[in-house]
């Protein structure tokens, strides 16, 4: 999934990498842009985790919670987006539903307008998904397009931010900082929090793979000082530095990466958690709970 880099528009620095052709060597899309990402990590092994009626119980329907608002950023041609619109509703394939737009809207972001343009052409939901080209790391025009697309629905937050495999790229291209940063900015964005951390394996074989093909390596892959347990470094992040608490995680892909769902400790007391949620993942054992 895309990440992102600097782009030549509104005066940010051109980078060589849009000197690349656009079909690609697998493995060599440094911005994690990958043509077919779904082909080698379906949206299905992120969708058995999920419970369907999560969305609804964190957001008890009210004229003040509809439609609930998602933000996807790094959508890649948007497969997973689209999974994701389709299970929080109970949608099947083929089906639609002219109320789904009403129920849930999610703004899907990424860094590469060739994947965007993929992803506005195949959406079956486009009352319901809109797609954006967007360099999240730019503050300006994070600024404009978040904030012009939250004002349509009276809003100043999204509800839920999903993040499915996108630290990484942010981490090797901006570094510590720029995965600081990122983990800043969208816990003011977003209520609730759907992380996917990549594991530390993934950066080596991320960085090998550039190697490989002869291509330059990532600009901060050997200066990172955080390293390790990936995952655990997220979770120290939002909830030490970001006001954000865990509240689960969902357990593991079967590429070994795990859905950490997160929320604003200011949003603890209004929406609480419900305990039928937590109680039926604990019976299904497809959810594990940390206390803090």
């Amino acid at each position: 999934m895309a990440a992102s880099m600097k782009q030549a528009t509104g005066g940010v620095e051109e980078t060589a990498a849009e000197e690349e052709p656009r079909v690609l060597e697998p493995g060599a899309a440094p911005f994690g842009n990958f043509p077919h990402y779904s082909r080698f990590h379906p949206p299905e092994q992120r969708l058995r985790l999920l419970p369907p009626e999560l969305l609804r119980r964190l957001f008890p329907q009210s004229p003040e919670t509809r439609p609930i608002l998602g933000l996807d950023v790094g959508c890649n041609s948007g497969d997973l987006s689209v999974a994701l619109y389709k299970h929080f509703l109970s949608l099947h394939d083929g089906e639609t539903c002219s109320d789904a737009s009403r129920e849930l809207h999610l703004l899907c972001c990424d860094i590469d307008p060739v994947l965007v343009e993929r992803a506005e052409k195949e959406c079956p939901f486009p009352d319901g998904l809109t797609f954006i080209t967007l360099d999240f790391m730019n503050h300006r025009t994070r600024k404009v397009l978040l904030s012009s697309f939250l004002s349509q629905f009276g809003r100043s937050v999204f509800d839920i931010g999903f993040c499915m495999s996108i630290t990484m790229w942010i981490h090797l291209n901006h570094g510590d900082q720029g995965l600081w940063e990122f983990l800043a900015h969208l816990s003011s964005l977003c209520r609730y929090l759907l992380v996917e951390p990549q594991p530390w394996k993934c950066y080596r074989a991320a960085a090998r793979r550039l190697r490989k093909l002869g291509l330059h390596d990532f600009d901060h892959f050997r200066s990172l000082a955080i390293r390790g347990d990936m995952a655990n470094q997220i979770v120290q992040i939002l909830t030490q530095d970001h006001g954000m608490e865990l509240v689960c995680c969902f357990g593991n892909t079967s590429w070994d990466r795990s859905l950490l769902l997160f929320r604003a400790k200011q949003a603890t007391e209004t929406h609480p958690i419900p305990e039928s949620l937590i109680e039926e993942g604990k019976e299904r054992n497809r959810i594990r709970f940390w206390r803090q």
